[in-house]
């Protein structure tokens, strides 16, 4: 390893599958996708866009699932090898003391983060029938207590990073519309407390035709020596609707709003039938990452075609040095 990876602990039984010795891509996917079907529990029409944290000696996450009368519901489940998963097929039901926000409405694409050994969990959350970002966290993957909603409607896309910085919890966000939003930047807000949000700060939007209409950030950030490793989505709007792609960057560790290292390109996009065919076509977009402190590995979970979830692989050295090489900046 090349990259001195910060904070990450060692993950033994990493879901891993070799590179293929024809593939000449820094990411590729796991030759047995999609990981997750739609359909691994009951009431599910589509399993996709979810999260997954080490836990225990194995693995635990939230999951979006849309159920047959097209709720957005929030699941947890368990795995030993991070490959095969055991869903509850019973949604969680948060514990929750503020009666104006107790009303749960929808929930959707969450991301799950481990901050001081308490597994925090934020999602898309209905609040007036409007998107926010929810906040709760977990110990156990089996009670779940809610916090007061991060920012007003409307926003998307809220990760935390997994450590305070200069003495703040900070949460990357988009702020969007109601609706299938046509825009998107992506911004930071930092809180003493997890509950009061402020000293927003810009980080980057659209840049590149693959992420001309939007771009959003996906699992949580990375620490590395050279900076916080950002895994995040951008959207083109094509003559068939939108193309979801995921790509990189690196943003500054003490001022995380300075993005130091940008793609130029997508580093995954929509190509295999389970990402191009399913509810929405054509979508790629990744929600959690797990990484090897030993190796630098990287697991990436990501939604696929708003259907199903997929598993993709690479390493830290492999994306950072490909940063290197093809960076906007």
């Amino acid at each position: 390893m090349d990259i001195k990876l910060i904070n990450e602990t060692a993950i033994p039984n990493l879901p891993w599958e070799e590179k293929p010795q024809d593939c000449s891509d820094i990411i590729w996917r796991y030759s047995q996708n999609p990981v997750i079907p739609r359909n691994s529990i009951p009431c599910a029409n589509s399993i996709f866009n979810s999260a997954v944290v080490p836990f225990q000696d194995g693995f635990a996450g939230v999951f979006r699932v849309d159920d047959r009368a097209r709720n957005m519901r929030l699941h947890a489940g368990f795995s030993k090898d991070g490959f095969h998963w055991e869903l509850n097929p019973e949604p969680i039901r948060f514990q929750n003391d503020i009666e104006e926000i107790a009303e749960f409405q929808y929930g959707y694409d969450p991301r799950v983060c481990k901050i001081d050994g308490r597994y925090f969990i934020t999602w898309c959350n209905g609040y007036d029938h409007k998107p926010t970002i929810g906040l709760a966290y977990t110990d156990d993957f089996r009670s779940f207590y809610q916090l007061e909603n991060a920012f007003l409607p409307f926003n998307r896309n809220g990760v935390l990073f997994p450590r305070k910085i200069n003495g703040n919890y900070m949460m990357l966000n988009r702020p969007s519309d109601g609706g299938h939003t046509p825009f998107g930047d992506i911004y930071i807000s930092q809180s003493p407390d997890l509950t009061y949000w402020g000293k927003h700060r810009y980080v980057m939007g659209p840049s590149m035709p693959w992420e001309s209409t939007k771009i959003g950030a996906g699992p949580t950030p990375i620490e590395t020596d050279r900076g916080w490793l950002l895994i995040y989505h951008g959207v083109l709007t094509s003559c068939n609707g939108f193309v979801y792609s995921f790509s990189a960057a690196l943003l500054d560790l003490d001022e995380p709003w300075k993005v130091r290292k940008r793609a130029r390109e997508y580093l995954l996009s929509p190509q295999m039938p389970y990402e191009c065919v399913g509810d929405v076509p054509n979508v790629t977009f990744p929600c959690a990452s797990l990484v090897d402190a030993d190796t630098g590995r990287i697991a990436i979970y990501y939604g696929c075609a708003d259907t199903v979830t997929g598993l993709c692989f690479t390493t830290a050295d492999d994306v950072i040095h490909w940063l290197d090489a093809h960076s906007q900046i």
